[in-house]
């Protein structure tokens, strides 16, 4: 072992092939330890025969094409006991008439509003919160204006989870297929980080949910102030909020393809850009294991793909570098096409294994981006 050592001290080709297998162990160890929960975790279609009442809650600022489009599908919900909450945020658009005309069809619908104030400015957080006190019912389940659910059955199949031992619930909400490069990437990256966080959360570690597919209890939201922690940073009223909140038994993940939702993306890679900074500001605040878990897996993935391509560029131990290369691709391609299938997130595998490269140097320059400026953001 010493004489190994000195070898690797003498031969910095020979240490940068040890960095090489050492990145790509890492990687394989979240790919196994982590990734695997999802990709391999079995789905039950089986449903409780009752269910809890709910308020469902959806913030608008300006959405009046997106809640006549998206509304009806989740007024029209195959659920015993619910009411939809839409809080107007100081909307300039015509949302006020598209939510009057749909509360004479839906007298479940209830509609709160927030007038504009040149003395006071707020972000969303200030929304929800409008909308977590006018709710009726202990259990919430969020959604955005721009987002509708896949089938009538998605708060039966969140509410199953809901015992007296959870207070969060986490879903999955991709984004609505487009064909062109913008919106593959878009999806790979929501699906991503979707990995990543039911992953963690099914290996009883959560750290984050989405806002337009979660669910929490009322109470837990004021029994632990609301956003008071963090609310003056404009992001973070759903991955914050469970990132305090979660714990490893009171989180529960819902997978069935009924309780999914999906967005409409961002029409340009400028406002995906401006929407990904915003929700870099959060990352800071979250706890300090799951920023560490979360930086390792990017620095060795950034050090996996360097190191092959320097070795690779440089014709050092090529057979080496493609037998360990094509482990991990071989086992990303599984865990990747399982969990794509599962979230009905079809014709992105192809593109994957670019878009895992990419994306390093688009959340590297977002993240460069964030820290570099000092201006403030917009209402998400």
């Amino acid at each position: 072992m010493e004489i190994y050592y000195q070898n690797i001290l003498r031969d910095p080709n020979q240490f940068l092939l040890t960095l090489f297998t050492l990145f790509a162990f890492f990687q394989l160890l979240y790919y196994f330890f982590l990734y695997t929960r999802l990709a391999f975790k079995k789905i039950s279609n089986d449903l409780p025969n009752n269910f809890p009442p709910i308020s469902v809650i959806i913030c608008a600022k300006n959405e009046a094409e997106n809640l006549g489009l998206h509304l009806p599908k989740v007024l029209t919900q195959d659920y015993p006991d619910f009411e939809v909450i839409v809080v107007d945020d100081c909307s300039e658009d015509e949302t006020d008439m598209v939510l009057a005309d749909h509360k004479k069809q839906f007298s479940h619908l209830k509609i709160t509003s927030i007038s504009p104030d040149r003395k006071f400015t707020h972000g969303k957080k200030l929304a929800i919160t409008v909308g977590i006190k006018a709710a009726t019912h202990e259990w919430l389940v969020f959604t955005d204006a721009d987002c509708y659910p896949l089938s009538d059955q998605w708060l039966r199949y969140l509410a199953r989870n809901f015992d007296e031992k959870t207070q969060i619930v986490l879903g999955y909400s991709g984004f609505q297929p487009r064909a062109t490069l913008l919106n593959n990437y878009i999806r790979f990256d929501a699906f991503f980080i979707a990995l990543q966080y039911l992953s963690y959360a099914l290996n009883r570690n959560p750290y984050m949910g989405v806002g337009r597919n979660l669910a929490y209890r009322k109470s837990l939201f004021f029994k632990h102030k609301g956003f008071a922690k963090h609310y003056h940073i404009l992001s973070g009223d759903d991955d914050l909020f469970v990132n305090e909140n979660a714990t490893k038994d009171n989180t529960k993940v819902e997978i069935h393809p009924k309780s999914f939702t999906r967005s409409e993306m961002k029409p340009t890679f400028r406002e995906f850009f401006k929407q990904k900074m915003r929700h870099f500001s959060t990352y800071k605040l979250y706890k300090p294991k799951h920023k560490y878990l979360l930086v390792t897996e990017l620095l060795t993935r950034l050090g996996f793909y360097g190191c092959f391509v320097y070795l690779m560029t440089m014709n050092l131990f090529v057979y080496e570098v493609l037998i360990i290369f094509s482990i991990r691709f071989f086992i990303q391609f599984i865990i990747f096409t399982t969990s794509q299938m599962k979230l009905k997130e079809k014709h992105i595998w192809p593109t994957s294994p670019i878009f895992d490269v990419i994306s390093l140097f688009i959340n590297f320059g977002i993240d460069l981006n964030k820290r570099l400026r000092t201006g403030r953001g917009q209402w998400q």
